[in-house]
């Protein structure tokens, strides 16, 4: 059985809701091309927003089957700044970006979805 970076089993994840999404692992959406809209979900594993990135933020959410980087712009963190840095699991739509090895998903919405998690205890590595 895989575990995943916070220690979760596979079987763990799979049992989490995901919000009515279009259900897809994260590993799948490696494979979509630029510029399509996409969805993920997962626990919030880390949070950063270095000093050079002007205002960017980075979120990785997890899910059993990786992980995906998120890319927050200023005008959206402004926007979801509750979601963005309270959730501990995580639903975000947006806009799939792909540059040779390099995937982002680049955030449109944000939903905090922690209340679902029930008494599942997670945290993550936030650098701000």
């Amino acid at each position: 059985m895989a575990t995943t970076w916070l220690g979760l089993s596979a079987r763990v994840h799979s049992r989490l809701p995901h919000a009515g999404l279009d259900r897809r692992p994260l590993r799948h959406a490696a494979d979509l091309p630029t510029g399509r809209l996409a969805q993920a979900c997962g626990i919030v594993t880390v949070r950063q927003q270095p000093e050079t990135a002007k205002g960017v933020m980075f979120v990785s959410p997890e899910d059993e089957t990786g992980s995906v980087q998120i890319i927050v712009w200023p005008n959206v963190k402004a926007r979801l700044r509750g979601p963005l840095l309270r959730a501990r699991l995580m639903a975000v739509k947006g806009t799939w970006q792909r540059e040779g090895d390099v995937r982002n998903l680049i955030a449109g919405h944000i939903e905090d979805l922690t209340s679902l998690l029930g008494g599942l205890a997670t945290a993550s590595r936030d650098f701000h």
